[in-house]
């Protein structure tokens, strides 16, 4: 299994890229293209603030995160997994019938 690259929070922060937290399952997108006309945060109500909101809107599309998160997990999944011989496959010839398929006599 790929080793996932882990970083810590004071990481990310200068780092772009797309993380996710597993403990929180919160998603971070760091994005740096994007320049704000510092005039703007001049402004007494927001002086000092560590974090200021932009947006209730995410900049990525879900389908777009979801695929990101897909190649993720086949880069990172367990080949060994399949392996385990925990499951169990029924072919069918022993199969009990369902509730449905059962005629009554």
């Amino acid at each position: 299994m790929a080793k996932a690259r882990q970083f810590d929070i004071d990481e990310i922060l200068i780092r772009p890229g797309t993380y996710f937290n597993p403990q929180t399952e919160v998603l971070l997108i760091v994005d740096d293209s994007p320049s704000i006309d510092a005039g703007v945060f001049n402004m007494e109500d927001v002086e000092g603030a560590d974090w200021v909101l932009i947006s209730d809107e995410t900049p990525i599309d879900e389908d777009d995160r979801d695929e990101l998160f897909q190649a993720f997990q086949v880069r990172h999944a367990d080949p060994m997994a399949d392996l385990d011989g925990d499951d169990v496959v029924d072919d069918g010839e022993n199969a009990e019938p369902e509730a449905d398929e059962v005629e009554e006599l």
